[in-house]
């Protein structure tokens, strides 16, 4: 399966390029938690393993590199289950000036190489206000809390765990009452998430209230999250400090942020679009697997 992908990354021109794995700088994102060196000899701060390689492959890209892309090992703490480890494989890569429609087919065209004959040639497009308006009758950038919380069907002690965080809300309904029920033969694309759950996504030139994401699925199981970059050095620091700021509301710990990014962006970061995709779950849907482990010579759990 790595052959495949990497062929087919040379035969479109994309470069492998290395990252590093321990980093000063953590990802922001208050729905990823990062592992930390709390101590070192080397630094007098924290370090962190990396939970993905996109900061440094973006410095590369403002370095004027051509189309790149990364395997490597990524690290994330607290996911760990049938479709999670504490550490996977993560295929990431970026294309230079691709719009949003460009960069969806570049990434189901990785996938069908991957998954070669046993690949759904079939696919299924929606926006993400449509699933929710057309399979629950709700507007996700529209509804109330409580009109969320009571299509989730939430109890007292949901109700309190979740509060008034709508995009837990949404992640919770789309988990629970939508994916599920996507096509097990089929690929599924969901584009046009809401601003509120942008990421490092720019928002969408013809539509502030929705960002440039895409995410894949084969049935239940996610496989990509695409973005077309944010390239705004000033949005994406006042995006950081919004992270921090919540991960502060919600009781974790701040991150510090990557200066050296926030450097390059300023410096110019071309116009591109990037995905970050997991090998484990493709080697899944090969072997026709639920569980992680099983294509996995060493789970954490062999290790622990």
């Amino acid at each position: 399966m790595l052959r495949r992908i990497r062929e087919q990354f040379a035969s479109t021109g994309v470069l492998e390029v290395d990252t590093p794995a321990l980093s000063a700088c953590a990802v922001s994102d208050p729905q990823i938690e990062s592992f930390e060196i709390a101590s070192s000899q080397v630094d007098d701060g924290p370090l962190y393993l990396q939970t993905s390689p996109e900061f440094c492959m973006k410095r590369l890209l403002a370095a004027d590199y051509p189309d790149i892309f990364s395997i490597c090992r990524v690290f994330r703490d607290g996911e760990l289950g049938k479709r999670h480890q504490p550490e996977f494989t993560m295929i990431e890569w970026y294309r230079r000036g691709f719009d949003l429609g460009e960069i969806i087919v570049d990434t189901l065209d990785i996938i069908r190489v991957a998954l070669g004959p046993v690949a759904p040639q079939s696919v299924q497009h929606y926006d993400y206000r449509d699933l929710f308006v057309e399979q629950l009758g709700i507007d996700p950038q529209a509804a109330s809390v409580d009109t969320l919380a009571t299509h989730a069907g939430a109890d007292a002690d949901l109700r309190t765990a979740l509060g008034d965080e709508r995009d837990d809300w949404l992640d919770l309904i789309l988990s629970s009452q939508i994916v599920p029920g996507f096509a097990t033969d089929s690929l599924t694309v969901i584009r046009h998430y809401p601003a509120s759950q942008a990421a490092l996504a720019r928002l969408c030139p013809d539509d502030q209230s929705v960002a440039d994401r895409f995410e894949v699925f084969i049935g239940p199981v996610e496989l990509a999250n695409g973005y077309v970059e944010l390239t705004d050095a000033a949005e994406q620091r006042r995006r950081f400090k919004q992270d921090n700021d919540e991960r502060r509301r919600r009781g974790r710990p701040a991150r510090p942020v990557d200066d050296a990014l926030l450097a390059a962006l300023e410096h110019g970061l071309p116009a591109c679009a990037g995905v970050a995709m997991g090998l484990e779950r493709l080697q899944m849907l090969h072997d026709g697997t639920e569980d992680i482990r099983d294509v996995l010579t060493f789970a954490f759990e062999d290790n622990a």
